[in-house]
């Protein structure tokens, strides 16, 4: 897998003047676009259109400062549509304009190109399980809220307070099937997982039952899930799960992410912090 995204790494080098479409990039990875979006972020910290983007910039703003070609010229040969846009994003990036960086000679950041390797370290292994699962509902409460990466998220633990505590019981009631009890499920990411971007959250369970009045339901098709589970301090032990799962296990299996909802199922002690945690991801074989 690592190798296959090297590839795709290089066609991103020779073609960073030119239209990259993420399609190409997943055919040469040998995936699908939706793994190769989720794979890259959690690798490089950075969704993969953001990469391109810096990459693209880091050698406009060496040509800026070779001063060869017009600022318009260089605009054009990275996709910018008018010298304004190129402006707007040089700055961004650089700190400065390109008129202002080739006057003064000014230092300019730089986007180091990327390639991927595996550091085998043998000190640990993941606890999982493939599990194969009937068409089922997620039955519970909804909230759009921003995507945290690390720490506590303020919007999903403000949301879950405001739940009547006897309401959450009558939920439980209605669960028949793993994930067992409350759950949180997250789905209808944006495909950059970047900090910030927004998502739908469901607290609730996983059930077989129809959804009472009071509540929303989200439909889940049958399909393959790879189940991991960990223990530890909530939530640095929850986030280090999911991170790892993408940055150590997919490149070790053949199995790739697929569209769908991922579901949290969480044991919390209050006396110490510590968190028992379940993770179920949607998968799909790499082969089939």
């Amino acid at each position: 897998m690592l190798e296959r995204l090297n590839q795709a790494m290089e066609h991103i080098e020779l073609h960073l003047d030119q239209d990259i479409e993420v399609a190409e990039l997943a055919r040469i990875a040998a995936t699908s676009e939706y793994h190769l979006r989720r794979m890259f972020s959690a690798l490089a910290g950075m969704p993969l259109s953001e990469y391109i983007r810096r990459r693209r910039l880091t050698l406009a703003g060496a040509d800026v400062l070779a001063a060869r070609e017009t600022l318009l010229e260089i605009a054009v040969r990275y996709g910018y549509g008018s010298g304004e846009a190129f402006a707007r994003a040089f700055r961004a990036m650089h700190g400065i304009g390109p008129g202002e960086a080739r006057r003064t000679g000014a230092a300019l950041a730089s986007q180091s190109r990327m390639a991927f390797r595996l550091t085998i370290e043998g000190s640990s292994s993941m606890r999982y399980r493939i599990v194969t699962k009937a068409d089922f509902s997620v039955v519970g409460f909804k909230k759009r809220v921003p995507l945290v990466h690390a720490g506590p998220n303020q919007a999903i633990i403000d949301f879950v307070r405001g739940i009547d505590p006897q309401t959450v019981e009558r939920l439980k009631k209605l669960s028949d099937q793993e994930p067992h009890g409350i759950v949180a499920v997250c789905d209808d990411l944006d495909p950059s997982r970047a900090e910030g971007t927004e998502l739908d959250y469901y607290h609730g369970v996983i059930t077989s039952a129809d959804a009472p009045e009071d509540t929303v339901a989200l439909a889940v098709p049958a399909g393959t899930w790879a189940v991991f589970t960990t223990s530890g301090p909530a939530p640095q032990a929850i986030q280090e799960m999911w991170r790892d799962v993408f940055t150590e296990w997919f490149p070790s299996n053949s199995y790739r992410s697929r569209s769908g909802p991922e579901i949290l199922r969480t044991r919390l002690s209050p006396e110490t912090g510590e968190a028992d945690a379940e993770l179920w991801l949607p998968v799909e074989s790499e082969r089939h």
